[in-house]
């Protein structure tokens, strides 16, 4: 499976100001790719470094085997790409605007207008309002088609879910899958884990500018994570809780909570050490586990 997105230690700082760092990334041809991490970690200085919108301070990268600066302008034609804020002419009408966007490809006009009207059909977007008459989801909208009408090899998302609401996301999450089975290879970033957790086959943790961990999303779950919420007899000392494998301890009184990674029976013996009134072993939330990460890192 050959790689359509490759960076080897692509670095941008902004002088004294952190951008990125060292970023080492792999994503294959036909792939969902989470890219995660809080807001200023790093993901759209990363991203817009790929589309060419700002220079890297140092280090490589490609797409689709080519040069991001070299061949920029040849990569950028088989890209769709959605920004975290879309801004538009106001006085212009939705469709002129789309019908303006397609110009700028070289492929078949005819083609964009169906796939164009077929995707406002969808979205539920009207096509003959002015920009400046449209509230923040439907510009969103907007942002979605123009990202898609060229019909591109790769989709690059950063925060694309803003303003739309649950059924438009799922929608929207429908049309995502529906352009991977196609083979489209799609890098969807944001700081909303359980978006991540629906669409992805792997995914990359960022933390100030620096990837800190690039797993499988199915190993996020694995691993024997367990969320434990137990509550005891008697009052424990927090010491005994001091185990390898048990983070984000929270102790109030005869109810305690953790979050446990390692070996089984590790967990196990230590309940059975315990004068227990009631337990409660579940599959940590996402967020939880990626938590666990920045404070591994940390």
């Amino acid at each position: 499976m050959s790689a359509v997105i490759k960076t080897d230690k692509l670095t941008k700082s902004y002088g004294r100001e952190r951008g990125i760092i060292d970023v080492n990334l792999e994503i294959n041809e036909g792939e969902i790719f989470g890219f995660i991490g809080p807001n200023g970690a790093g993901k759209s200085t990363t991203i817009r470094t790929l589309l060419g919108l700002i220079k890297p301070t140092s280090g490589t990268a490609t797409i689709f085997g080519k040069d991001i600066m070299r061949d920029g302008a040849k990569i950028r034609e088989e890209i769709g790409y959605l920004p975290s804020e879309v801004f538009y002419y106001d006085a212009m009408r939705v469709i002129d605007l789309l019908n303006y966007s397609a110009s700028f490809y070289h492929k078949s006009r005819h083609d964009m207008e169906i796939r164009m009207r077929s995707l406002a059909k969808r979205l539920d977007l009207d096509l003959h309002k002015k920009i400046d008459d449209l509230s923040y989801g439907n510009k969103k909208k907007v942002g979605i088609v123009q990202g898609l009408l060229h019909d591109p090899k790769l989709i690059i998302l950063d925060e694309p879910t803003g303003g739309l609401d649950p059924l438009m996301q799922q929608t929207f999450f429908d049309l995502l899958r529906e352009e991977n089975k196609r083979g489209v290879t799609i890098l969807f970033s944001s700081h909303i884990l359980s978006e991540v957790q629906k669409l992805c086959d792997r995914v990359a943790i960022i933390k100030d500018g620096h990837i800190i961990a690039t797993e499988r999303m199915s190993e996020l779950r694995e691993n024997s994570y367990i969320r434990c919420k137990i509550t005891v007899k008697n009052p424990v000392d927090r010491k005994k809780f001091a185990l390898p494998g048990i983070n984000q301890l929270e102790a109030r009184g005869k109810h305690i909570g953790f979050l446990f990674r390692g070996d089984i029976n590790t967990l196990t013996n230590l309940l059975a050490s315990l004068q227990l009134s009631d337990a409660l072993l579940e599959e940590p939330e996402l967020e939880e586990i990626f938590m666990h990460y920045y404070q591994k890192d940390a």
